[in-house]
């Protein structure tokens, strides 16, 4: 079973973020025009392999639709995501295609 993560977004920084043992993995977002740009994920090489990413992805998908805002797309990350995750897809701002 996959381990469930508590995921913030931290405003002031412009990211999503999970915090464990002090170490923050994160997703960047800007604002441009209507929609949400997601930038770049990081996760500390310790916290590596255990689903942070794609659970910051999912969150960031999931504020993006409770807040009515199309996605912009250029984090390498979120684009192979999305590959794995067609359902978000149709969030996707068509006109934006980042990565």
């Amino acid at each position: 079973m996959a381990e469930e993560f508590v995921v913030s977004n931290n405003e002031k920084s412009h990211r999503f973020e999970v915090i464990i043992n002090q170490q923050a993995a994160f997703l960047e977002y800007r604002f441009y025009k209507n929609d949400i740009a997601l930038m770049h994920t990081f996760v500390p090489p310790t916290l590596e392999g255990k689903g942070i990413a794609s659970a910051l992805a999912k969150y960031a998908f999931g504020y993006a639709k409770d807040n009515n805002l199309p996605v912009m797309v250029y984090c390498p990350f979120v684009a192979g995501f999305l590959k794995k995750h067609p359902e978000y897809n149709s969030q996707v701002d068509k006109q934006y295609k980042g990565s």
